[in-house]
């Protein structure tokens, strides 16, 4: 463990102190598991008052927080973070949520257990050293799980797609047509394979869940006016508005487009050593949900604005460069109009991009 000495477990102080130690601000890690929650509870000089694992439901959390009237708490970003952290919130306590790779290149340790993981962070968060996440609010948390369920299902959908044509492949079959349209589906039938037959109801099911998300992520664009302004941009509908809402939570909250860009990792490695610098790939730190959604709406967009800005962007950069490259760096500038976009409110122009372009 680097930078901490953690002190030995003590008792908790006599009854008839009790009174005093809950006005006495303390420090909690919380190193949370789908099932158990392994938790270190420290006062203000770093002396451990109490390690304890237990259940991951309301119940053994306050069984672990009682006594405990005044406390900041930390605890790591993983997929089961949020009841916890809502119900700690809702009983008024600070709680801060910790982003898992920073933390470990803070506080590597030899031994990694989940009472070190607990005690780390709690010491990290004593020291005001703890590397925050956002936690966006409980409506953009909401709209995130939606559109994240959609791209589940299309991409479950698409699996299923290529399994058919792999199938029709194995066999010599070429239907020449489109095999996904109502007259595709109805010639894949006439075909009476038992493997193409057990998929399709499938691939059925999927659409109609599908439908039901895109119908709610449509209404739910019309009534948002981020996503109008977003979808003035060629290449980005609604699915792709709402996404990118999702991702970027209040753009408030950068005070700077470059900013944004570092928090999408759409921005290269600078490695320095000396009088030497040098550019690697990009980061990829963040959301890859948003730098999906960006590129995909590159690709529209120089395909049918061929005369703005962006476009004229993306082509001066795949004369030199690699498609990839191209796409890659124009959705960097397509995040800068966004951020402008959003921060500004105003829609998007071909020809007026400089402020976002420039630099």
């Amino acid at each position: 463990m680097l930078g901490f000495s953690f002190a030995p477990s003590i008792k908790v102080r006599p009854s008839d102190d009790r009174t005093e130690e809950k006005r006495e601000l303390m420090y909690v890690g919380l190193d949370v598991h789908k099932r158990v929650c392994y938790g270190t509870l420290t006062d203000q000089d770093g002396n451990v008052l109490k390690r304890e694992r237990f259940s991951s439901s309301p119940e053994g959390l306050r069984a672990f927080m009682e006594g405990v009237d005044e406390a900041k708490i930390a605890m790591e970003a993983g997929y089961c973070w949020q009841p916890l952290y809502d119900a700690l919130k809702e009983k008024g306590y600070d709680v801060r949520l910790a982003h898992p790779k920073r933390v470990k290149a803070i506080a590597e340790a030899k031994v990694k257990t989940d009472k070190v993981d607990s005690e780390t962070l709690a010491h990290l968060l004593r020291a005001n050293l703890l590397p925050e996440s956002y936690v966006p609010p409980m409506d953009i948390r909401e709209l995130r799980e939606m559109v994240r369920r959609r791209s589940f299902l299309v991409g479950m959908r698409t699996k299923l797609k290529n399994r058919i044509h792999a199938e029709l492949a194995k066999r010599g079959i070429d239907l020449e047509t489109p095999l996904f349209t109502r007259r595709g589906r109805e010639l894949l039938r006439s075909l009476s394979l038992e493997a193409v037959d057990q998929l399709l109801p499938v691939m059925d099911a999927l659409d109609v869940q599908i439908i039901c998300i895109s119908g709610s992520l449509r209404r739910m664009s019309g009534e948002d006016e981020r996503a109008r302004l977003l979808t003035t941009i060629p290449g980005v509908g609604y699915y792709v508005a709402m996404l990118i809402i999702s991702e970027i939570g209040d753009v408030n909250r950068f005070p700077s487009a470059e900013k944004l860009c570092g928090y999408s990792g759409l921005v290269p490695r600078v490695r320095n050593s000396g009088d030497s610098v040098r550019h690697g790939g990009i980061t990829r730190d963040g959301s890859r949900w948003l730098r999906w959604a960006l590129t995909q709406a590159v690709l529209v967009h120089v395909r049918w604005a061929e005369e703005s800005e962006l476009s004229g962007f993306y082509r001066r950069l795949a004369a030199r460069k690699t498609k990839q490259e191209a796409v890659i760096a124009t959705a960097r500038k397509m995040l800068k109009v966004v951020f402008w976009m959003l921060r500004d409110g105003e829609p998007y122009h071909s020809g007026g991009l400089e402020p976002a372009l420039g630099g």
